[in-house]
């Protein structure tokens, strides 16, 4: 069976990365919405991509707004703002008919005493449970990403409370290297069936680079037959800083390019 496998572009390589996904028959993870500019200024954006996905035969995913979000936040204040930009990504994402939009969890590391983070678990699930009644009107799935949390409990305490097929996760494997404090085999168990969709790229081993699979540390021919082996054989998103290095990581993948007539 091939690999389900999307190609994340922001706006400065979004043409390439178009191209390339028609090439191959990929998805897209469109992040230019992801950043606040984007969001405020340049509205035209969404006009321009709704005509060039026109007749995209791919399927569509959107990485949402994640600087400085809080939506387990000990101020409602800072919960409404983070909910508002939550709303304007859910807007953007059915008009360019995505599937999924991945939010990041954002827990507080440093926080790691246990009235905390009891206090952390129940703000998120009260916040997803609610923001999933309006993203599953809209026939659109959340995905919880991994980032600076050390541990995979943190976010599966989460998924297991709510517990809808509208949230799953979004398993990050080089967050997961770089600031996870348990093996790799330990994401892959806790998380199991949450695990519907990733975000694949190589770093250094110290900075949270998107190098392609074969520049960096990682070990893609030992990390891809493990995700492969998972209950629900999960999407693959090239999160990569270019085109090219994309195309340099595709043979490791079970892809080919599509037959035109």
């Amino acid at each position: 069976m091939m690999d389900n496998v999307v190609l994340a572009c922001d706006h400065y390589n979004f043409d390439e990365c178009l191209e390339l996904a028609k090439e191959y028959d990929l998805g897209l993870e469109i992040q230019t919405f992801a950043y606040p500019d984007a969001l405020d200024n340049h509205p035209e954006w969404i006009d321009e991509y709704e005509y060039k996905l026109k007749n995209f035969s791919g399927k569509i995913s959107m990485h949402g707004a994640f600087m400085d979000m809080t939506s387990a936040s000990f101020d409602p204040k800072v919960v409404a703002l983070t909910l508002s930009r939550y709303r304007q990504n859910l807007t953007i994402a059915a008009r360019l008919k995505a599937h999924t939009v991945v939010f990041h969890a954002n827990y507080l590391t440093s926080m790691r005493n246990a009235p905390f983070r009891r206090a952390w678990t129940d703000k998120q699930v009260v916040f997803w449970t609610n923001l999933i009644k309006e993203s599953s009107a809209m026939g659109i799935r959340l995905a919880l990403e991994n980032m600076w949390e050390y541990d995979p409990k943190i976010i599966g305490d989460v998924l297991r409370q709510v517990n809808s097929p509208w949230l799953i996760t979004c398993l990050d494997v080089g967050h997961a290297h770089l600031f996870g404090e348990v093996p790799f085999t330990d994401w892959l168990k806790d998380l199991d069936g949450f695990i519907q969709y990733t975000h694949l790229n190589n770093n250094g081993g110290r900075v949270d680079e998107h190098r392609g699979f074969d520049d960096g540390v990682m070990d893609f021919d030992s990390i891809l037959p493990k995700l492969r082996a998972l209950p629900r054989k999960p999407i693959f998103t090239l999160e990569i800083e270019s085109a090219a290095a994309m195309r340099r990581s595709l043979p490791y993948l079970e892809v080919k390019k599509k037959e035109f007539a």
